[in-house]
């Protein structure tokens, strides 16, 4: 057996904590990355590219008057409202969110806050859960709670369900496509005639 010389040792892991709770946080986790990154003989990321790119794929929509009231439902029971980058993303969407505070944790609701916010929309993204797990989520809240029934969006047909777990809930690049999905469910139509209209479906 070849003995391993000093110099064919491997450089010692390094461990780059991300806790971004904001857009702001997530162009500058992409770059930390990308420099600890570029610190080995094998990588030639350009970070500065890629968040330009990222961020270039993103530009707010002007928002109707009135602005329509978003709700996010990042858990369904108990009922919990998205905060961090999604309320962010729904005004970056031409929307309000109600609910949620841009970069600070998701918050616990009840019927009662949603009924008092009475959002137009509501879109549901269930932390973990994709499509089909967000669509039984959503009709057992539905059961749960009988005066769902009595809210504008569900009036109004505006439901809309998501892939939390690919899409909503970890941050990173493809929250430009969260971006996207939801500009596509506020607006009402396609933003991004290269993407194809995957991820959410309405109720």
């Amino acid at each position: 057996m070849k003995a391993t010389s000093s110099t064919d040792e491997q450089p010692p892991i390094q461990i780059v904590s991300l806790q971004p709770e904001c857009l702001a946080d997530l162009w500058t986790d992409i770059a930390r990355v990308a420099n600890t990154l570029q610190k080995t003989e094998t990588s030639s990321t350009n970070s500065t590219d890629i968040i330009n790119e990222l961020k270039a794929r993103i530009h707010p929509i002007k928002p109707s008057n009135p602005i329509p009231k978003v709700a996010c439902i990042e858990w369904t029971e108990p009922l919990m409202a998205a905060g961090n980058w999604v309320p962010e993303l729904v005004t970056l969407a031409g929307g309000h969110d109600c609910l949620g505070k841009a970069g600070q944790h998701s918050n616990w609701i009840t019927l009662e806050d949603l009924q008092t916010a009475n959002p137009d929309i509501i879109v549901v993204l269930p932390c973990g859960y994709d499509l089909a797990q967000t669509r039984q989520a959503t009709g057992e809240m539905i059961a749960t709670h009988p005066n769902w029934q009595q809210l504008t969006a569900v009036k109004n047909n505006r439901i809309y369900l998501t892939d939390g777990n690919q899409y909503f809930n970890r941050p990173g690049p493809r929250l430009v496509e969260s971006w996207e999905i939801l500009t596509e469910i506020i607006q009402q139509t396609p933003i991004n005639t290269k993407r194809k209209p995957v991820g959410w479906e309405q109720l």
